[in-house]
């Protein structure tokens, strides 16, 4: 069988089970589920009685999903939203759990991070997982590691091999839970902070005085000449692999434009 939209459906029961336990306390709450493919996952999440709205992006699914969940829909626990989670609006939701498509876990993730939520138990890919968890400041981590770790807990739960899937994925998947917290360091501007690890992971071999040089088109020629006289030389003689969230965050702040 061939997975329709990068989709991968799980069908292990126990696994099913631990995410739920993860999510914590159900009751009453609203759950946003991503990606509710044929159900199983859906119907656990209302039988711990939570609201849930479930977005899917395949139509032949929604109606399925209708069929199966009529008296739920009917008695308002459930909404079924058709559409691509990466855009479509969603509706007040405390609580994420979700089997996300691999092809759009980055931009759902940060879209999540950016809407705000309590508490998240996502399904990625396991080398995705990983990167996101890297330790910032080590060669292993990325502008994912930074980006979401700047705002979130990363916990990685548990691991499940292909079998867990229909269709099998070719690779294995991990359960991580996210915690939002406010970030670690004061940012003046979320946009340029997320500009500038963006532009400095875009160019991870080079020093941070040459990566920002490169980021011209971005930030603007006299911002980054001043700021480049103002960084200390061991902070731009750095690459980004080696930068704490803090040196980010002094970065992003001096680049935020100073008023006449």
């Amino acid at each position: 069988m061939k997975a329709r939209h990068d989709q991968h459906f799980l069908i292990d029961r126990r696994a099913v089970g631990r995410i739920v336990d993860l999510a914590g306390d159900l009751e009453g709450r609203r759950v946003l589920e991503i990606g509710p493919g044929r159900g199983v996952l859906t119907t656990a999440l209302l039988e711990a009685g939570a609201t849930v709205t479930a977005v899917e992006l395949d139509g032949s699914l929604v109606e399925e999903l209708s069929f199966m969940f009529i008296d739920e829909i009917e008695a308002g626990q459930l909404e079924l939203i058709h559409g691509d989670a990466t855009r479509v609006a969603f509706p007040p939701f405390e609580i994420v759990v979700a089997n996300l498509p691999y092809s759009a876990s980055s931009p759902i993730t940060f879209r999540l991070l950016e809407i705000g939520f309590e508490r998240a138990v996502l399904m990625y890919q396991r080398e995705f997982a990983e990167r996101m968890a890297a330790t910032v400041g080590t060669l292993d981590c990325g502008r994912l590691s930074v980006m979401v770790q700047t705002y979130a807990d990363v916990d990685l739960c548990f691991n499940l091999g292909p079998g867990s899937f229909s269709p099998p994925p070719a690779v294995d998947s991990t359960v991580v839970r996210l915690t939002p917290h406010e970030p670690p360091h004061f940012i003046a501007d979320r946009e340029i902070y997320a500009a500038v690890v963006r532009e400095l992971f875009s160019h991870r071999r080079k020093t941070v005085r040459n990566g920002l040089r490169g980021a011209k088109r971005v930030f603007g020629k006299e911002e980054l000449d001043r700021v480049l006289t103002e960084l200390p030389d061991e902070v731009l003689m750095m690459r980004p692999e080696e930068l704490s969230m803090m040196i980010f965050a002094m970065i992003a702040n001096l680049l935020v434009p100073r008023e006449n």
